[in-house]
């Protein structure tokens, strides 16, 4: 078993993984003040928690768009594992073909989603995470990662509306049974619910069209569970996405002799 670690804006997501299961996936919030001490607590509790030794654990791997804090993920996990984690950067094997203007400012959230994709699902394909932003990133038939979107995120659009209107309140997000809402609240949560579904729909159509063909779409990131159901595109929700990636990476970088 390895230990997938990504580190996003919001929440570190760590998952145990390897090529038969997923043995556990846990969310620590992303807190720039804490110490490789506190994180190394944190990663020892949840191997406690799951009856994990470190000793089991072969390896670690880790996706970050946190770059501040890459050093001290690092170290917290050399000090309960014992052995440093890769990181997924500009010097590592993909075995991904990036064909943007600048390759090295992808996200490698976006690049560890891609490899994932594209070992499970047909080309071509559209990759959409879910988290503080939505990504729509694309990877075309030959397999090459040609670019895509970034669009607010879920909380980020609902954030941004209560706080620059003076009526309109702070939410919790739940589906409601009508797109036309009959009081404030349902009308907040149908704009932004109905609105990432149409907005997912809208840019999947302009992409098949400049692609001109059906794209596959698969989606994870934490909010995506919500939307995909409600949009008219066939999109596959798989959680583990992200750590999937991270173990063929994984796998790639280290070669047994």
């Amino acid at each position: 078993m390895i230990l997938a670690i990504d580190m996003g804006n919001t929440n570190i997501v760590l998952g145990g993984i390897d090529e038969h299961k997923t043995y556990f996936v846990e969310r620590i919030t992303t807190n720039s003040s804490k110490t490789d001490l506190e994180y190394a607590v944190n990663v020892k509790d949840i191997l406690e928690i799951y009856n994990i030794h470190p000793g089991q654990i072969e390896g670690a791997i880790l996706s970050s768009v946190v770059p501040p804090l890459n050093s001290t993920i690092l170290q917290a996990v050399e000090k309960i594992l014992g052995k440093r984690p890769l990181l997924v950067g500009s010097g590592m094997k993909t075995g991904l073909n990036i064909i943007m203007d600048n390759p090295k400012t992808v996200g490698s959230d976006m690049i560890v989603d891609a490899v994932a994709a594209i070992h499970e699902y047909p080309k071509p394909i559209v990759v959409i995470d879910m988290g503080t932003a939505t990504t729509m990133s694309v990877v075309d038939k030959a397999g090459n990662y040609i670019g895509g979107v970034i669009l607010p995120g879920l909380k980020v659009s609902l954030d941004s509306l209560s706080r620059k209107t003076a009526q309109l309140p702070y939410i919790s997000l739940s589906t409601p049974d009508k797109v036309i809402g009959k009081n404030t609240i349902d009308c907040m949560r149908s704009g932004i619910i109905y609105g990432n579904a149409a907005q997912i729909d809208g840019i999947m159509d302009r992409m098949e069209a400049e692609l001109g063909e059906k794209a596959s779409a698969v989606a994870t990131g934490g909010l995506a569970k919500f939307i995909t159901p409600l949009c008219r595109h066939h999109i596959v929700y798989d959680d583990a996405l992200l750590l999937k990636g991270l173990l063929i990476l994984y796998r790639k970088n280290t070669q047994h002799h």
